[in-house]
């Protein structure tokens, strides 16, 4: 088995070698100090193509493989892990799920922009009182006529000041309380973004909880199928401790 890079991942390590000693690490320290998310360099990782390196070329990504990804990621960290869990949530855990199990119209609709990095999107599920436990998730979701009324809370949700839209899990109260992902765009009423965590470490990386108050969304934005949310975000966490890991 051979566990040397290939020529073409040498060559894109040195790309992004090069990139993040020019674009983030002159700043990575004031960028930590001031709690600031440099939104201006994160658009910079999208046009370098960075947001859709493991997604197919037909919504914009690169087909590129998951080593890629985490070169990218590892490189990176190397200078400002702010800056890498921007691009980690970014991609494994916001345009993942969507790329994996999202209909047509929600690829159409969401692929484009997170892809090119032009947006990005959260990844709700780590609760105040359930923790990252998706089997004890709290916060639920009502079908009243063609919208689901979410009500509940997230914390620590890595991108969700500045995204565009949030994939929550949810406990759909239907009648077998069995849990779902739904797509939550930024700016709907009844979703508030709560002020960014002051923490010890990663301090530019824009990180918020979030509360639902009768928070309505058009039944249409159910992440795949009805009662899959529990698979999909255990699935998606696989594939995203692979790039922590990076």
């Amino acid at each position: 088995m051979e566990f040397e890079f290939s020529e073409e991942h040498t060559a894109f390590r040195r790309v992004i070698r090069d990139f993040a000693e020019a674009e983030i690490a002159p700043f990575a320290t004031e960028w930590d100090r001031t709690h600031e998310f440099p939104l201006a360099t994160v658009r910079k990782m999208g046009e370098l193509g960075l947001f859709g390196l493991p997604f197919s070329e037909e919504y914009g990504g690169s087909g590129a493989d998951l080593t890629s990804l985490c070169i990218a990621i590892e490189e990176i960290a190397r200078v400002d892990q702010s800056m890498a869990i921007t691009l980690e949530a970014a991609t494994g855990l916001g345009i993942n799920p969507i790329h994996a199990y999202g209909t047509a119209e929600q690829k159409r609709r969401w692929l484009p922009d997170l892809v090119a990095g032009r947006a990005l999107a959260g990844f709700g599920l780590t609760e105040p009182d359930a923790g990252s436990d998706a089997g004890a998730t709290r916060t639920t979701a009502d079908l009243d006529g063609d919208e689901w009324v979410i009500n509940g809370s997230k914390a620590y949700i890595t991108n969700s000041g500045t995204a565009i839209t949030s994939l929550v899990t949810i406990t759909a109260r239907t009648g077998s309380n069995e849990i779902s992902t739904i797509i939550v765009p930024a700016g709907t009423p009844g979703m508030e973004v709560e002020p960014a965590y002051r923490k010890m470490g990663w301090r530019a990386s824009d990180t918020h909880g979030l509360r639902f108050e009768d928070c309505r969304v058009p039944a249409e934005n159910l992440l795949g199928e009805r009662g899959k949310g529990f698979h999909q975000f255990l699935a998606t966490l696989d594939d995203g401790r692979i790039a922590i890991a990076a």
